[in-house]
């Protein structure tokens, strides 16, 4: 900022100072230092730059020096260094409230959109505040991993700058919430998404991404962050393996749960006879789980539990004999798949059911 454009009020009385330390040598007081601190706050408000204002105690202070003897001359160079010592710790004070105050701010936000609380009009106001027009669909997406990540973590960075390199100032929130790092991005821009999923599981030395849909709207950042977390929280019951997860690729998982009662009372009949099994129903739904997963192929499912092929067909022919469903028969086949995997989402046979 030029000098001209630094108003006078912020240096009104410092010549005075000036000319009294160099009358009597004195060193400057407690009431003029917080004076001085009290104008650093008011220009930081004003949104004066510090260096302009530095400038202007130093000019100042040079206008003094012609008249100045060299004793003098160091009795202005103290004074000058406790004013601007004491000009910047207010001006800084100030920096540091706003900084504060806009973090504050921009947490009630994130809380309030992903919450669905507050006002919608009132939300879409200040959304545009922090780059989000909601008046257009979006889709969020959220990385987990086993460390808890927060707005200071080094992969909240790194993702940010990253984004930011990639997509420059496109409307993109990055956040973090409940130890998550969290990415809100226009529905139609897919490859937003889908370059932080790449970033972030990165960053987070291999955490686990989720995609929710895109949906219209304040309320649409909400029901697609739930659908992000719902996809987290699917990946670690079932045991799913994919790093990215889209959560419509998993919309059979929440059809198979909504009636809950329907689904334990299947698991408890098709499974349930295994538990009479020798050390429990568990390794033989692994079993099915492992055969399952494998495209029903004997040689794989038995690689994926370290067995031997005849192992396993002893092992399908003990739960064809428990159950009286023959995995291997397609008739029985889709029965026994939604009761293994009403299984794993349940908890069952470690929780009851």
């Amino acid at each position: 900022m030029a000098r001209s454009a630094v108003p006078d009020e912020y240096l009104e009385g410092y010549a005075r100072i000036l000319a009294d330390v160099c009358a009597t040598g004195r060193r400057l007081t407690r009431e003029e230092l917080e004076s001085l601190r009290a104008r650093g706050e008011q220009a930081a408000e004003a949104g004066l730059g510090l260096r302009a204002q530095v400038r202007r105690h130093l000019s100042a202070a040079r206008a003094l020096s012609p008249t100045l003897s060299p004793a003098g001359i160091d009795l202005v160079l103290a004074a000058v260094e406790q004013a601007v010592d004491a000009f910047a710790e207010g001006h800084e004070r100030a920096q540091k409230l706003a900084v504060r105050q806009e973090e504050a701010a921009r947490r009630e936000f994130i809380d309030d959109l992903l919450y669905g609380r507050s006002d919608l009009g009132r939300l879409a106001e200040r959304a545009e505040r922090f780059g989000l027009l909601l008046s257009r669909a979006h889709a969020v997406a959220v990385a987990q991993s086993g460390t808890p990540v927060d707005d200071t973590h080094p992969a909240t960075r790194h993702v940010d700058s990253a984004l930011v390199a990639r997509f420059g100032e496109r409307h993109i929130l990055l956040t973090t919430k409940d130890g998550r790092l969290i990415c809100i991005a226009p529905g139609d821009q897919d490859d937003v998404l889908a370059f932080f999923a790449k970033q972030a599981h990165a960053a987070t030395d291999g955490g686990r991404v989720a995609i929710g849909r895109a949906h219209p709207g304040a309320g649409g950042v909400v029901h697609s962050y739930e659908e992000a977390l719902n996809a987290l929280d699917l990946a670690d019951r079932l045991d799913l393996e994919e790093p990215v997860l889209r959560s419509a690729d998993l919309l059979v998982y929440p059809v198979l749960t909504r009636d809950r009662q329907a689904m334990a009372e299947l698991v408890r009949s098709v499974l349930g006879p295994l538990q009479a099994a020798r050390g429990g129903a568990q390794h033989l739904l692994d079993t099915l789980t492992a055969y399952f997963d494998s495209g029903c192929t004997a040689a794989e499912a038995a690689r994926r539990l370290r067995l031997s092929v005849r192992a396993l067909t002893y092992r399908l022919e003990r739960i064809h004999k428990l159950t009286g469903s023959n995995p291997a028969d397609p008739v029985h086949r889709y029965t026994l798949q939604t009761a293994v995997i009403g299984a794993r989402l349940l908890g069952w046979p470690d929780h009851e059911v």
